[in-house]
């Protein structure tokens, strides 16, 4: 689980990351590197919700 844990985080800061580039240059790095909304795109864009899902259950599990 621990691995799990840690690949959620990576893929949390990379979102992170993008959002920031959004909100400061009006550049979506994902677009950028795969495409506007492509397959490969949505992919790496569910993964990256789905990894906020896992940091945040596992933090507050964590925390009880």
């Amino acid at each position: 689980m621990k691995t799990i844990g840690v690949i959620a985080l990576v893929l949390v800061i990379i979102g992170a990351l993008n959002w920031g580039l959004v909100g400061l240059f009006e550049f979506d790095l994902v677009e950028a590197v795969f495409g506007v909304m492509t397959t490969f795109s949505r992919v790496v864009y569910t993964l990256v919700g789905v990894s906020g899902l896992v940091v945040i259950f596992t933090h507050l599990l964590k925390n009880e």
